[in-house]
């Protein structure tokens, strides 16, 4: 449905994205995740028409978006960044507007502003001016304009930016579910998102993609991904370390003392390495072992190592 080819966008002598190639299928949530200024709103405004790439190709379900911009923005529902809209007008009256913008009429009109309307959970203030609105409101009465057509494509630019924890749950939840139908590509820098909504996932950073993959396939990435954590009881510390270091899938241990308790985290030389578990286990027979976990990957620490400068290899 979003095929990105290669897209080149410049400022001057700012590269703010740099030769990025992607695909969104329908029946997919793309998570867009990058540091502020990585080149996420850029893409997106390239992908929705408002910018023009410096080079490059985009197309959105079929056409072209520079050659045949008009079908293929038929597709598209759009959240910008910052959820802009006409502050004079109400909550309905924006609505109204943005649905006959896009061609609804009538019964049809007024049907789709019931069910954004409702999805949303905008009638309390279905009648103040946009101008009134908290920022949560706002988000929400944006968000309710980008689906008034029912699109086949959204692309939402900070999705729950300004939402407190119910509200992003709402609109995560939402998202998810027409995610089983459309092609759905979100920006956003909260790693959570990413569990709570993403099929797929791609990291950005100054401009070109550094990772993409599936959130368990990121994950995998992390040095956590398959260490083992365990507590012990009545061990010293030291011995802890010296038979747990020479385990021959064991990159390095941490240990932690809390009186007569010892926690220790055996990291793998191999992220995901399934035969760090069995030799922990065997390693510490007839010891105390009062809790032993595998961890998972940690998507903090994957995108920190992929976008701070001072952490890259």
């Amino acid at each position: 449905m979003i095929k990105v080819e290669n897209l080149t966008k410049t400022f001057g002598t700012k590269r703010a994205v740099d030769n990025v190639s992607f695909n969104v299928a329908r029946g997919e949530v793309l998570g867009f995740l990058g540091p502020n200024g990585a080149g996420k709103s850029t893409t997106m405004r390239m992908i929705t028409g408002f910018f023009p790439p410096s080079s490059g190709k985009i197309t959105v379900g079929g056409f072209d978006i520079l050659e045949q911009p008009i079908p293929a923005k038929r597709l598209i529902g759009y959240l910008p960044e910052n959820a802009p809209a006409y502050t004079d007008m109400t909550v309905h009256g924006f609505l109204d507007f943005t649905a006959e913008i896009r061609g609804l009429r009538g019964d049809a009109k007024k049907s789709a502003i019931n069910r954004v309307v409702e999805l949303c959970f905008l009638n309390a203030v279905l009648h103040q001016n946009v101008d009134t609105l908290s920022k949560g409101y706002r988000h929400r009465t944006c968000f309710a304009q980008s689906i008034i057509h029912d699109p086949d494509i959204l692309v939402l630019d900070e999705p729950t930016d300004g939402l407190d924890p119910n509200q992003k749950h709402e609109i995560r939840q939402l998202i998810r579910k027409m995610g089983e139908t459309k092609a759905i590509i979100f920006s956003t820098h909260i790693l959570e998102e990413v569990d709570a909504v993403c099929t797929r996932a791609i990291i950005i950073d100054r401009g070109a993609i550094v990772a993409n993959g599936t959130p368990e396939e990121l994950r995998r990435k992390s040095e956590w991904a398959g260490a083992v954590t365990l507590r012990l009881n009545g061990v010293p510390a030291n011995a802890v370390q010296e038979k747990l270091n020479h385990l021959r899938t064991a990159k390095k241990v941490s240990t932690a003392t809390n009186g007569n308790r010892v926690t220790a985290t055996v990291f793998p030389r191999t992220a995901g390495d399934g035969d760090l578990t069995r030799e922990v286990i065997e390693a510490t027979n007839g010891w105390q072992v009062e809790e032993l976990r595998t961890e998972e990957g940690r998507l903090d620490e994957v995108f920190r190592n992929l976008t701070l400068p001072d952490t890259k290899n």
